[in-house]
């Protein structure tokens, strides 16, 4: 299987190689005389704090400086240039939004929040992503291919893992205010600080557009023209308490509430469709250093998440409701056995909930689905020399869809201090939402759980401010959840599979910060030869800045190939989008900026039908204590 993974993506890699290489060499020579910035540490990778440049799975990081510089105005935009990811939309701002990790199904990537997974188990089976706001974030953590046998259930393709802001030194407040094209406007303010041994932080953020019309009359001309907007109320918070040295309690919460007016395809030009969605995710977390080597953190959380879509039209009124609701309890534990190895255990129990209710002219109806899941697991991280090794074992017990075992394996080589050869084989279970199991209308009770393999070959180059990684890739996965338009239900597709490229690059050259990736695919359902709906073959992002005196400008290019849509819908078309952004520090604690979205005003469409954002010109200025 590797000699042919190998033999598919030779020819392209061989050019990429030599690119690579005469870059790497240009940025070493340039770096002789800078001083060596610090590197990322990340935990999502093993569990287990690390040097960014050791972790085995292709790990990257969005800084709260990234953020900050990047003025995403949401989190799809924030992600939507980073190696491997894809953003569907059907629409603009607070329209649903959809996440493809190389090529994997949406479901198939797991968003967490501080540790705790993300789910919408009773409507469109993903977190609300399009609500989610950067200004309540501090960092991102991205980690791509097969790490469901860390993290369980629903981590094929990867891991998201979003960090909310943490109270850090002397108090501090931040305010910032931003307006901008189709009446946009945003409002934040927050604080965060550390008082002795108390940590706090809070941040309340209101978002608001007039938006445009979120399909295309000319491609459905009977949908209602006027425009879709969204206005979002976002906050998160936290406080925690070290009552001796490593050992903390604490809590943390969550929240967001976003509503906004949809296009129904099947409707009228004079329909009303309104949406209101809903999130919230409560937890306490206590964390003790019982001895010098072990260290282990009790997590008791509830995420509970509602959306409500209501139309007016011709055919009468409707109303769907929708309320997800998971209580999970996870143990997790850390175990320093040596200066190189690390062992972790631990323990997931939930109990997931979906209530589903329908009111039409047609008739009502109300159901509710619930199951529990448990979870054991294991692993190691360590060194031997010039060799490194990542073992994870798991098991995962879904009620309703049946239990697996499954196991990731790592290795890397270091060939010099700047460059390391990695590989590793994994495999995964994915279990079906309660809905896409029993939901009267669009379940399938025979559905089965997805399984899936994944085998990585891989190499990165790290010195001073450049990491490159390359990843070849080929995960084939079984039962994969798929659509079936004609009886509206979910289906399994006998084997489906993905093999490709992906390429991350960052690195400082003349002054310039630099952030490129690329992506060459092939994810296709073996079973009829076709490749997976509204994935692209390839995808490519270009990012520069620069800084000079109290100026900032920074630009990003992204690139996305033409795409197959839902049968019986056209191609979508090749699109290249353009983004700038600029900041002026007026002091320490004042800046202007500035972004233009769309710069050369492209056309384009991510999902067939629905528009997409036109150019857009946003300004604002922000205070930071």
């Amino acid at each position: 299987m590797t000699s042919s993974l190998s033999r598919r993506c030779g020819a392209t890699l061989k050019p990429l190689a030599l690119a690579s290489a005469i870059l790497s060499t240009t940025v070493a020579l340039a770096q002789t005389t800078q001083e060596q910035p610090l590197v990322p540490v990340v935990v999502t990778a093993a569990r287990i704090e690390q040097p960014q440049t050791d972790a085995l799975p292709h790990t990257t990081v969005i800084s709260a400086e990234d953020i900050r510089n990047s003025q995403a105005p949401d989190l799809p935009a924030l992600l939507q240039r980073e190696a491997g990811l894809q953003i569907t939309r059907v629409g603009g701002p607070g329209q649903q939004a959809s996440l493809f990790m190389r090529g994997a199904n949406s479901s198939e990537t797991l968003i967490m929040i501080d540790g705790v997974p993300i789910r919408r188990q009773a409507s469109f089976g993903l977190p609300a992503l399009e609500n989610i706001l950067p200004d309540q974030i501090d960092h991102i953590e991205i980690v791509r291919g097969n790490v469901s046998a860390i993290y369980g259930s629903g981590a094929i393709g990867g891991v998201v893992q979003i960090f909310t802001k943490r109270g850090n030194g002397a108090p501090a407040f931040n305010a910032s205010v931003e307006a901008g094209s189709r009446g946009t406007y945003e409002g934040n303010v927050g604080v965060s600080g550390k008082s002795g041994d108390t940590r706090y932080a809070l941040s309340l953020t209101r978002f608001k557009t007039n938006g445009f019309s979120a399909q295309n009359p000319l491609q459905s001309p009977n949908v209602n023209p006027d425009r879709n907007g969204d206005g979002n109320t976002s906050v998160s918070g936290s406080v925690s308490q070290e009552w001796r040295a490593g050992n903390e309690v604490g809590v943390r919460i969550y929240a967001n509430d976003a509503k906004y007016t949809y296009d129904d395809a099947y409707g009228t030009p004079t329909d009303q469709n309104n949406g209101h969605s809903k999130s919230q995710s409560l937890a306490l977390f206590s964390k003790n250093r019982f001895t010098q080597d072990w260290t282990s953190t009790l997590t008791l959380s509830q995420n509970i998440n509602r959306d409500n879509l209501d139309g007016e039209g011709a055919f009468g009124n409707s109303s769907n409701a929708y309320k997800s609701t998971q209580n999970l309890l996870q143990w997790a534990n850390e175990l320093r056995l040596s200066p190189l190895w690390t062992a972790t255990a631990g323990v997931d129990a939930g109990r997931e909930k979906a209530d589903v209710s329908s009111n039409s002219s047609f008739g009502n109806s109300s159901n509710s689905f619930s199951r529990s899941t448990s979870s054991v697991y294991a692993g190691a991280l360590g060194k031997i020399g010039p060799h490194q090794l990542q073992l994870n074992l798991r098991h995962d017990d879904v009620g309703g869809s049946g239990s697996d075992n499954t196991g990731y394996l790592g290795y890397g080589f270091a060939l010099t201090d700047s460059v390391k050869l990695i590989a590793n084989a994994s495999t995964a279970f994915n279990a079906p939402t309660p809905v896409q199991l029993y939901q009267p209308i669009y379940g399938n009770p025979d559905l089965k759980a997805e399984r899936s393999k994944s085998y990585e070959l891989g190499v990165q180059y790290a010195a001073g401010d450049t990491l490159l990684r390359a990843t070849l890739f080929d995960t084939r996965t079984r039962d994969q959840f798929g659509y079936d338009p004609l009886t509206s239900q979910t289906i399994n597709i006998a084997r489906a599979k993905n093999q490709g490229l992906e390429l991350s690059a960052s690195t400082v050259l003349a002054a310039i910060d630099w952030r490129a990736s690329l992506t060459l695919q092939n994810p296709k359902d073996e079973s009829s030869n076709q490749i997976l709906a509204r994935r692209a073959k390839t995808l490519g992002s270009l990012g520069a800045a620069k800084s000079f005196g109290a100026w900032r400008l920074g630009a990003d290019v992204q690139y996305t190939d033409s795409r197959t849509d839902i049968p019986g819908n056209p191609r979508l078309g090749t699109y290249w989008l353009t983004n700038a952004n600029a900041r002026y520090q007026l002091n320490k604690q004042l800046s202007l900026f500035g972004r233009i979205d769309n710069l050369f005003n492209r056309d384009y469409q991510t999902a067939y039908g629905y528009n997409q954002p036109s150019r857009g010109l946003f300004v604002g200025v922000n205070w930071q204590q």
